[in-house]
């Protein structure tokens, strides 16, 4: 884990207020949140978060994606994919109950922006404003996940019990 150069921050604040439900935030703001993470690199299929784990930090996905897997390492199952752009690891993060997924860097360089529990907490007590944003974000990203599993279930079901009509 590295802090960004001053470009990578011009480039993460563009990022957040375009992607991260960041545009009721003002660039300040944007680069105060930025204060409090910090960025990370993972080579392809790169273990983000584990079963078992009681989610510790919460990730913004700047580059690549994270693939949702289930069930043993030698024999996981993909279960779902959060993409560039979406917030990843926030249930475990915020009901402080441990995972029963795993999270892992998809197939291409994975660039994050992880931020920790207590920063969080601090986030929480010194800018409330913008946490309260983060957590509006994390439930947008659930969202696009439910929609994305619930249209691949439809598709599942269709595929295994259609009686050839449409």
């Amino acid at each position: 884990m590295v802090a960004p150069t001053p470009d990578e921050r011009a480039k993460l604040v563009d990022f957040l207020r375009k992607h991260c439900h960041c545009e009721t935030l003002t660039p300040r703001e944007v680069e105060s949140l930025i204060e409090y993470t910090e960025l990370m690199d993972l080579g392809p299929g790169q273990v983000i978060a584990d079963i078992g784990e009681i989610g510790e930090a919460i990730y913004f996905i700047i580059q690549g994606e994270a693939v949702i897997t289930h069930g043993p390492e030698h024999d996981e199952v993909e279960v779902g994919r959060m993409l560039e752009g979406e917030l990843i690891g926030s249930v475990s993060f915020f009901d402080r109950e441990t995972r029963n997924i795993r999270l892992r860097a998809g197939r291409k360089r994975t660039r994050l922006l992880k931020l920790s529990y207590p920063m969080y907490m601090r986030l929480r007590v010194e800018n409330p404003f913008i946490a309260v944003n983060l957590l509006e974000y994390a439930i947008i990203s659930l969202e696009h996940l439910i929609r994305r599993l619930s249209k691949d279930m439809t598709d599942l079901n269709l595929y295994l019990f259609s009686t050839g009509k449409r």
